[in-house]
């Protein structure tokens, strides 16, 4: 399964954590990944949630780049790229910080 678009790769700014971010890791990575961000475990076993991916020490938005842009062995032959690549590596990125229970004061 090959999933790309025709955007232009965007290198100085990470895309929308807002909607489409999510949307799109639904949609292109959610088959395997656990995609949203609290218990659970990813559909395959073998495939890291994307919160333990965002938790990744020295994780980078360039790291996270190459990564979707190359096949592995592990993976299938799911490629994205530009706007689309920019979005989910700003979602993955957003699962890194950490949810601080608010206590009302």
């Amino acid at each position: 399964m090959i999933w790309a678009t025709a955007s232009s790769v965007q290198s100085a700014e990470v895309g929308s954590v807002s909607q489409q971010g999510p949307a799109l890791a639904h949609e292109a990575c959610a088959d395997c990944h656990l995609v949203d961000k609290g218990a659970g475990r990813s559909t395959d076993a073998n495939a890291p949630t994307f919160e333990a991916i965002a938790k990744t020490p020295g994780l980078t938005s360039a790291a996270l780049a190459v990564a979707l842009q190359t096949s592995h062995r592990t993976m299938p032959n799911v490629v994205i790229k530009g706007d689309d690549a920019n979005n989910i590596i700003a979602y993955i990125l957003s699962l890194k910080e950490s949810n601080r229970p608010s206590d009302g004061m």
